[in-house]
């Protein structure tokens, strides 16, 4: 069942609420008319001032159901400097809600009137009764609901007498009101649930389908680093050599300059695009997992720049995907700490909670001001490294968290839910 499919009878029975309650409204004016008194100008005005205030409740009512629900939310940010980003949609509901209680106060007091001036009035309880059940709630609409048949039994009591009858009637109603309101907030509750079960899988399969698109895009870029180291590069190598022999058979040959011009262009080809094929595939995972690769990466560091890196790993062995895209990220935020922190350590740290994994990188460096940062005009060119880990964490279905104060390091934590990991 699609998460719309009991909306046609939601919108079923309020609209049979809202004829039902015209339609004795219209009662009351027709007997006002038929048998008119005295009370019959005060009854007609007391029937159009309910039924405008309830018209309006329903156009008001129609109207609040499109707006989004008040909330503010922290998400993750990797802009550079910026803790958190804050996502915030304001929607006036402590204001609605008050509003509806008016509504329903005013709607109640003018049916007490009604009945006060028609004893027909006294039927109007019953739709009312759904009315109060939707607005109120169970517990405190149950409460009113019991305090509008006092209300209706008494009033049928004044303008008719008191009999059994009298009593029974409004009773009887308000308990199949109220047992029908319960049906209703079940379907409701179930219908919220159905709706959220939707979404779930429709999300889940959205991240299914980037996590296989990422999986894809690096079973490509390994295919094409094989494919040119296998041709472009190794040809480049024979050139080289061939160049180089030649270059040694005749060295005052009268061409020998331009063989030397050659072969040094071939061996700068050649490096070249054993950096491109680098940068294709993750040779620090090439048959060893994470842990060892981030180790390998933190002694290199250390080795090239003096910075300490120390790693603590205590996670199960994770799919290929999921260490490649932790590894670039190590890479990334290594090579930054480097550049720009003047931190003497750093300290990966991989770790499974109930949260999921969490992939931390945090250095004793100089730090930045986060919000001032935050608040640039345009981003600095080393920006584009944290955005294209926030792309990478966001195609697994993760979160990113950058915190950084002055003159106290900076911490990139990166979460991935337990799916993912599996």
């Amino acid at each position: 069942m699609s998460p719309s499919a009991l909306t046609p009878v939601f919108v079923g029975l309020r609209t049979g609420l809202h004829v039902l309650l015209f339609g004795l409204l219209a009662l009351v004016a027709a007997r006002a008319l038929l048998a008119p008194d005295p009370s019959t100008p005060a009854v007609l005005g007391a029937v159009v001032l309910f039924g405008v205030t309830y018209a309006l409740g329903i156009v008001a009512s129609t109207r609040a159901s499109g707006e989004p629900v008040a909330r503010a939310e922290r998400v993750a940010s990797a802009e550079p400097g910026a803790r958190f980003e804050r996502v915030a949609r304001f929607v006036p509901v402590a204001r609605f809600e008050r509003r509806r209680l008016l509504w329903l106060t005013a709607l109640t007091l003018e049916w007490m009137l009604l009945l006060w001036l028609s004893r027909e009035a006294a039927y109007l309880v019953f739709p009312l009764f759904f009315v109060v059940l939707h607005v109120l709630g169970r517990r405190a609409g149950m409460l009113a609901v019991a305090a509008m048949t006092a209300v209706a039994v008494i009033g049928l009591g004044l303008h008719e007498g008191w009999s059994v009858a009298g009593v029974i009637g409004p009773c009887i109603g308000a308990g199949v009101a109220v047992l029908i309101g319960l049906g209703y907030a079940a379907l409701a509750k179930e219908a919220r649930e159905r709706e959220a079960l939707m979404r779930e899988l429709l999300e889940t399969q959205a991240h299914l389908v980037a996590t296989e698109r990422e999986a894809g895009t690096l079973a490509e870029r390994a295919r094409l680093a094989r494919e040119i180291h296998d041709t472009v590069a190794q040809g480049l190598a024979s050139i080289q050599m061939l160049l180089h022999a030649a270059e040694r058979a005749d060295p005052e040959g009268p061409g020998v300059g331009h063989i030397r011009l050659a072969r040094e262009t071939a061996a700068a080809d050649l490096a070249e695009t054993r950096r491109f094929i680098r940068e294709l595939s993750p040779p620090d995972l090439d048959g060893a997992d994470l842990e060892q690769a981030l180790r390998r990466l933190g002694e290199a560091t250390t080795a090239a720049h003096g910075l300490r890196v120390d790693v603590r790993a205590s996670a199960h062995p994770l799919p290929m995907p999921v260490q490649t895209a932790l590894l670039r990220i190590a890479q990334g935020a290594l090579a930054n700490v480097t550049q720009h922190s003047g931190a003497r350590r750093a300290t990966i740290t991989l770790d499974e909670t109930d949260a999921g994994l969490v992939f931390t990188i945090a250095d004793d460096g100089q730090g930045f001001d986060a919000d001032a940062a935050s608040r640039a005009a345009r981003p600095s060119s080393d920006s584009f490294g944290l955005v294209a880990t926030r792309d990478r964490v966001q195609q697994l279905g993760g979160t990113l968290a950058l915190a950084s104060m002055a003159g106290r390091g900076t911490t990139l934590t990166v979460t991935l839910p337990r799916e993912v990991a599996a």
